[in-house]
């Protein structure tokens, strides 16, 4: 990941990003579509994180977490990198109503939910496992909200959906897992249904390193990024049955082993 996040040109990034951010922020502020990406697609992994970045600073929301996506081959190749970030401004319980961009994209994915437990120490750059599961103080069941005002985001790419927070509109938190640690949850089989029709299957073991994984990428990436993970925030560790296409008035539900959540999607409104 290191030689990826290097070797560009901050000043002229820079530029570029903050007015694709604020193009990107302005349709959410709005509840807008966009029919095209707003700007000049980055090609590296460093431009795409350098919009990202200037969205957060520009966003009054505090971070309560972090999704954790794949990027997968060929591209995982070219980029270096498996798996990608963003960060995530909505949290709604088991049950409640999730806001979607009703003229973008949406979608529905059940995932582990991740607690950071401990800040990762300070200058840490690599981690094992093991050492990524004991910053973890809970993992709980739940379901990703991805949704951008980008309707094509997902078709575009990687570059694109890091340059709108990942592709992401909030989680809903369900049930935590006692004594995660042991409970084998990783080869848990999980289900995916939208309005009661199954439409994905899947285990967090099919993931490089299982869902402890994605949460050791985010310790990684982030201490390269220069940004401190705090006690409290969460971790979206993966979609386990895919990326599942949804729009208002639908309800997702997710079920892990014996656990279920589930939440109904609504329109979005202006800020």
């Amino acid at each position: 990941m290191e030689e990826v996040l290097q070797g560009f040109d901050v000043t002229l990034v820079n530029d570029d990003a903050a007015a694709i951010a604020s193009r990107f922020l302005a349709a959410r502020r709005t509840a807008d579509g966009l029919s095209d990406y707003p700007g000049a697609l980055p090609d590296t992994l460093a431009a795409a994180y350098a919009i990202q970045d200037q969205a957060i600073a520009e966003w009054s929301h505090p971070i309560i977490g972090w999704k954790v996506g794949r990027i997968m081959p060929p591209l995982s190749e070219r980029f270096q990198a498996d798996r990608l970030t963003g960060p995530i401004f909505i949290r709604r319980d088991d049950g409640q109503d999730m806001p979607i961009f009703a003229k973008g994209f949406a979608a529905g994915e059940a995932e582990f939910l991740l607690r950071v437990g401990t800040t990762p120490p300070a200058g840490k750059t690599s981690f094992t496992l093991e050492e990524a599961a004991d910053l973890i103080d809970v993992v709980h069941v739940g379901i990703e909200i991805a949704s951008s005002p980008l309707g094509a985001i997902n078709d575009i790419g990687p570059m694109a959906v890091i340059s709108d927070f990942g592709n992401n509109n909030g989680l809903v938190i369900g049930a935590a897992i006692p004594n995660w640690r042991d409970s084998g949850f990783e080869e848990w089989d999980v289900r995916t249904l939208i309005d009661g029709e199954e439409v994905g299957t899947g285990q967090a073991s099919s993931f490089p390193d299982g869902a402890i994984g994605s949460a050791r990428f985010l310790f990684e990436l982030m201490a390269e990024r220069g940004i401190a993970l705090m006690p409290g925030q969460w971790i979206s560790s993966g979609a386990v049955t895919g990326v599942h296409d949804a729009r208002p008035g639908q309800t997702v539900a997710a079920r892990f082993n014996d656990y279920s959540v589930e939440c109904r999607l609504v329109e979005a409104q202006p800020e």
